[in-house]
C-alpha cells in the first residue's frame, strides 16, 4: 500500500535559493500600521483662578455635545474673547483628531476635528471657534457652492459634453448622477456609484470630472489609510476615495447624499465626547 504522503522536493523553501545578485536578502512591504485610537491627554497646567473662563467653556462644550447626541443640533463657541492663556489651555484640551476640513468661502475656513468626535476648531480671517455637532455647519451649507463649475447642462436640448473617442462609459454614469441629485431627498438613504467595479478608462474619469465641476468643501479623514472626500458642483454629489495605509486608491466613489456618513460624527460618539471632556475637567480641577 501506498502512503499519501510525500516528502518535499529539495531544493525548496527558506534558505534554499541564493541571495540577489548582489547579496542582498528578500525585503518585505511594510505591514499596515495601528488605526488611530482615542488616549486621553490631560492638559499641562497649574490650573487657577486665571483659567476659570476656559474651564467654564470646557464644561459647556461637554454639554452641548451630550445635547447635540440627542438632538442633533449643532452649538457653536466663539474663541475670540479668551485671553493667550485661556486659548492655550482649549486647544491643549482639544487636541488634533482625525478629520480636516477645508471651506472655501470669504473668508475660508480650515476646519480641525478635536481627539473628541464631534467637536471641531474653526479658523479663519475673524473666525475663532468651536463647533459641536456631526459636521460644521458651513460645510453642509457651502458644499456645492461651485468652485469650478460644471459642464453637465448641455447648451442645447440632446446635446452632449463634448467627449473623445476614450470617453465609453461616463455619460450614463453621468446621467444616473444627475437623477439622483434631481430626486434627492433629505433623510433618504446614500445612493453609490461604485467606479471601483465598473469599467472605465481614465478619459472617463477625466470627462465625469469636468462633467460635474468642483464644490466648495474638501474632507480629509485619517485613521486606518486616508478617506478623501471632495464636492462637485452638483448637488448632492460627493467623490469619496479611500486609501490604504500606503496611500493606494482601494476604493472609489460617487456618493449622492447632504453628506458622507464617513465625515460624521455619530450620536453616539457626540454623546462619549461629551463625557470625556468631563473626565479631563475632573482630572486637571
Amino acid at each position: 500500500m501506498v502512503s499519501n504522503f510525500h516528502l518535499p522536493p529539495t531544493g525548496f523553501g527558506p534558505g534554499s535559493q541564493p541571495p540577489g545578485e548582489e547579496g542582498e536578502a528578500l525585503e518585505y512591504l511594510p505591514m499596515p500600521q495601528d488605526m488611530r485610537a482615542y488616549s486621553p491627554h490631560l492638559p499641562e497646567v497649574e490650573v487657577d483662578e486665571t483659567l476659570a473662563p476656559a474651564l467654564d467653556l470646557l464644561r459647556d462644550i461637554a454639554h452641548a455635545a451630550e445635547a447635540c447626541g440627542q438632538d442633533g443640533v449643532n452649538r457653536r463657541f466663539d474663541l475670540a474673547g479668551l485671553d493667550a492663556a485661556n486659548r492655550a489651555l482649549i486647544a491643549e484640551t482639544m487636541g488634533a483628531g482625525e478629520v480636516a476640513v477645508k471651506i472655501h468661502d470669504i473668508p475660508a475656513i480650515a476646519v480641525q476635528e478635536s481627539v473628541f468626535a464631534g467637536v471641531w476648531g474653526l479658523k479663519g480671517a475673524g473666525v475663532d471657534a468651536i463647533e459641536v455637532g456631526p459636521v460644521p455647519a458651513q460645510a453642509l451649507a457651502r458644499a456645492f457652492a461651485p468652485r469650478r463649475a460644471g459642464e453637465q447642462v448641455p447648451r442645447r436640448a440632446g446635446e452632449q459634453v463634448p467627449r473623445n473617442a476614450q470617453v465609453v462609459n461616463a455619460p450614463p454614469l453621468l446621467v444616473e448622477l444627475q437623477d439622483k441629485s434631481a430626486q434627492f431627498a433629505p433623510g433618504g438613504a446614500a445612493h453609490v456609484v461604485n467606479l471601483t467595479l465598473l469599467p472605465h478608462t481614465e478619459a472617463d474619469l477625466d470627462w465625469l470630472d469636468a462633467a460635474l465641476g468642483q464644490g466648495s468643501v474638501d474632507i480629509l479623514s485619517r485613521g486606518y489609510g486616508n478617506c478623501r472626500i471632495t464636492a462637485t458642483a452638483l448637488n448632492h454629489v460627493w467623490r469619496v476615495r479611500f486609501y490604504n495605509s500606503m496611500d493606494v486608491l482601494i476604493l472609489d466613489t460617487f456618493e449622492v447624499t447632504a453628506m458622507p456618513e464617513v465625515a460624521l460624527a455619530a450620536p453616539e460618539d457626540l454623546t462619549d465626547s461629551g463625557g470625556r471632556i468631563l473626565e479631563v475637567l475632573e482630572a486637571i480641577r
